[in-house]
């Protein structure tokens, strides 16, 4: 969302779009309870895309009860916590020099080690339930809802079938419990986008 502009205009902007056949569906992203009431007002909005994993759980309490008030699929973007969930992640040596996550506050050297330890009680519960540490973290985000669409991003066909298997792994309704006692909802150390990200993300809400 554009803070310089209403949610009233852009929409409106893009529901001319719709009417003019241009445009099939509107879909918003990263915009809070009340943005997006205003928005539904003027057009109906078919999907949300935030971030959402088990490490990013903020739309729990407010965005996803409003999804589902509204009729409003849920984009999870991220589920793997930017790659930190697969567990392949240890070092920030081992991200390149360019790489965004260097700027991200959970991979600073500082949070970095106590987030780790939180991946590695759920790479023991992965190799319980023969899968991976990440496949886990996918398969936790498909329980929370048939309304919730996980999209991971992959350079490599390996880990997009790796990624895929996550549809394999059944969670028991006392699995999901488990991994939410090992990986606690606010438990993972550190902002999900630094200080200037975060403000704007404020100003959407």
């Amino acid at each position: 969302m554009d803070p310089e502009t209403p949610i009233e205009e852009t929409v409106g902007a893009m529901a001319r779009l719709v009417r003019e056949g241009k445009v099939r569906h509107i879909g918003l992203s990263e915009v809070g309870p009340k943005t997006l009431r205003r928005a539904q007002a003027i057009h109906p909005i078919t999907a949300l895309q935030s971030e959402y994993s088990l490490w990013t759980r903020d739309h729990e309490e407010g965005v996803l009860p409003i999804c589902r008030e509204l009729g409003i699929g849920f984009v999870a973007y991220s589920p793997l916590g930017r790659g930190f969930l697969t567990g392949r992640i240890g070092k920030r040596e081992h991200l390149a020099e360019d790489d965004f996550r260097r700027t991200n506050p959970r991979f600073q050297a500082d949070t970095m080690e106590s987030n780790l330890a939180l991946v590695r009680r759920l790479e023991k519960m992965a190799a319980e339930k023969g899968c991976t540490a990440g496949q886990l973290a996918l398969a936790w985000v498909l329980s929370k809802g048939e309304d919730i669409v996980p999209i991971f991003g992959t350079k490599r066909r390996t880990y997009l079938e790796e990624n895929l298997g996550a549809l394999n792994v059944r969670l028991s309704g006392q699995d999901v419990m488990r991994i939410e006692e090992l990986a606690p909802k606010g438990a993972f150390a550190g902002e999900r986008y630094a200080e200037a990200m975060m403000s704007l993300l404020k100003k959407s809400h």
